[in-house]
């Protein structure tokens, strides 16, 4: 019996870890293409440098609309922002 518990809490610690390294979720069939996300970021007046595919989000780097150096992830769905980092 305690092996099986441990079993189970090692499972779960493992599984739990790698769900939470991916930030979006959809599935592919779901996404929308990339160039609709240039489109639009670029109507919000960012200038796209380039956008690939990360942790099952897309990931744009650009220059944003203040004029900021940006990393940001949105969901391939929705184009709702996950994550952003702004470098100085």
């Amino acid at each position: 019996m305690r092996k099986i518990i441990i079993a189970l809490v090692l499972t779960a610690g493992f599984g739990g870890t790698a769900f939470a390294s991916d930030k979006c979720t959809v599935a592919m069939a779901d996404w929308q293409p990339r160039e609709a996300l240039q489109t639009k970021l670029e109507g919000e007046g960012w200038k796209v440098r380039s956008i690939k595919t990360e942790d099952g989000c897309y990931e744009a780097y650009a220059i944003n609309a203040e004029g900021k150096k940006v990393e940001a992830y949105f969901d391939p769905q929705t184009f709702q922002s996950v994550d952003m980092k702004i470098e100085d």
